[in-house]
């Protein structure tokens, strides 16, 4: 019998599975099971009920010996109607009220007591202070208070309401608590990776506590991103966010990341946050949340991490919530300063070069962790960019090579502007081109450009000088744009 934890810890690897096998299918009608149970587990646990109590339900004991289609699988889990609505719960008000318009993100927090420290005001501070003014305006804040100590709640309410007044007046920050009756079963659970009752019994808890928490916030913005309670936030991380997602603009994404520990700083949709609350409370005692907020991405189809740096939040917490035990887990790529994210504006990349691989062109000008890779350039050899729209250029920065392969760097290299562009739309290049400047030591970078050049950009190309036996990593290409010539 095939078990539940089982079944959704081997769907991602099914599926990538199946798309090399398909000449095998006979043989994997066994290894579909898993996924066939997940997706009837899917459909019958929310036809009656909002979410899962621990014992109400039985797992599926039905076999199936048919095969089902992993990309039918993806795409029924992804229009379930019975994920779509809001858990039926009462949320009581404990400071701020119904925001009266929607925002652009909600920031999201939900905390407890702790044996040792308290961060939650930091934190909140943190949020605000590092805000501009025009940044609140398009902010909410949505702290869950989900202890069960009446005491508790009540004193941090006061000293919340003392500290930042004029943010719940304005409307800019909601405290909420869920009563205990709403919380499912949370004594006698699996003891999933042999952990102790304690661990499961507070892990559990913390799952359906981000469950109630994105149940609140689906409604109240475009855009949401989930935090700690112990996290110090980046200069105008906002501003940072609201580029990113303008950069991500008709790709397809779940979760983008803006800090690679546990579940710091992961941006969502916010109209795919009843899915993620109805996932959590429906694996609630099977695994720590951000194991399962992997999962949820993959099950949504997407398959790769995109993360983004530098981080834009920090874990400052020395004292864990669980049992107070030392946590010192910090984001060594978190910068606390202005988050200075390029422009990138659109355009169209080529090269020469022999890629290697699926390390095309255009990964070099991605604003995530991921770059081209060419085989040993000669002399001559080009890497070019076209942009859709002529430009003005303040900054630019190239990085080439990377940690793990550091001789893989462009050794003799410039870096050219062009103008007076030819061809037709798919193949456009420029005629003339002036040369900014040379590579050292595998990187450039060059400011104030809009005072070198006094035509408007319509081509940008690094240009490889002299032959090398290495090959070629071109990590990043970052532009900054000022003023476009028709403002």
């Amino acid at each position: 019998q095939v078990t539940l934890l089982y079944a959704f810890l081997h769907t991602r690897h099914n599926l990538k599975y199946f798309d090399k096998m398909r000449c095998l299918r006979k043989r994997s009608a066994v290894s579909f099971l898993g996924v066939l149970v997940i997706c009837l587990l899917f459909m019958n646990l929310y036809i009656e009920d909002g979410y899962v109590l621990e014992g109400d339900k039985q797992l599926i004991r039905e076999t199936a010996t048919h095969q089902l289609n992993p990309e039918r699988y993806v795409h029924t889990f992804k229009d379930l109607s019975n994920f779509s609505g809001s858990i039926n719960i009462s949320y009581r008000y404990l400071a701020g009220t119904p925001l009266p318009r929607k925002r652009y993100l909600t920031i999201g927090l939900s905390s407890v007591k702790r044996k040792k420290g308290n961060y939650l005001l930091e934190t909140i501070k943190s949020i605000f202070e590092q805000s501009s003014y025009e940044e609140l305006k398009e902010i909410a804040v949505v702290v869950q208070l989900a202890d069960f100590d009446s005491a508790w709640c009540e004193g941090m309410v006061q000293d919340i309401s003392q500290k930042f007044a004029h943010h719940i007046i304005a409307g800019r920050l909601i405290v909420i608590h869920v009563p205990e009756e709403y919380y499912p079963v949370l004594d006698g659970l699996k003891r999933n990776y042999n952990d102790p009752e304690d661990r499961v019994k507070f892990r559990s808890k913390q799952n359906v506590d981000y469950a109630f928490l994105l149940n609140f916030c689906a409604n109240l913005s475009d855009y949401y991103v989930m935090l700690e309670d112990d996290v110090r936030c980046s200069k105008n991380f906002l501003t940072a966010v609201k580029k990113v997602i303008t950069s991500r603009e008709g790709s397809y994404w779940v979760t983008l990341e803006f800090s690679k520990l546990g579940y710091i700083g992961k941006l969502y949709h916010s109209h795919d946050l009843p899915r993620l609350a109805h996932f959590l409370l429906m694996f609630y005692q099977e695994m720590p949340c951000d194991w399962l907020l992997i999962h949820f991405r993959g099950l949504l189809a997407q398959k790769e991490v995109i993360r983004f740096k530098p981080s834009l939040f920090q874990h400052m917490g020395y004292y864990s919530s669980y049992k107070g035990a030392e946590n010192k887990l910090k984001d060594d790529d978190f910068e606390e300063e202005s988050f200075d994210i390029p422009d990138n504006p659109p355009a169209n990349l080529h090269t020469n070069m022999n890629v290697f691989e699926n390390y095309e062109a255009s990964k070099a000008y991605s604003s995530i962790d991921e770059y081209f890779w060419g085989k040993a350039p000669s002399t001559g050899d080009f890497y070019g960019i076209v942009f859709e729209k002529p430009i003005k250029i303040s900054k630019i920065k190239v990085v080439t090579g990377t940690e793990d392969r550091q001789n893989d760097i462009l050794h003799h290299g410039a870096l050219e502007v062009g103008e007076k562009i030819v061809g037709s739309k798919k193949g456009r290049q420029c005629t003339t081109f002036l040369r900014l400047g040379e590579f050292k030591n595998g990187n450039f970078e060059i400011t104030n450009v809009e005072h070198k050049v006094l035509f408007d950009i319509n081509c940008m190309r690094i240009l490889v000088t002299k032959s090398q036996k290495e090959w070629l990593i071109i990590r990043s290409i970052s532009i900054w744009t000022s003023q476009t010539p028709n403002q």
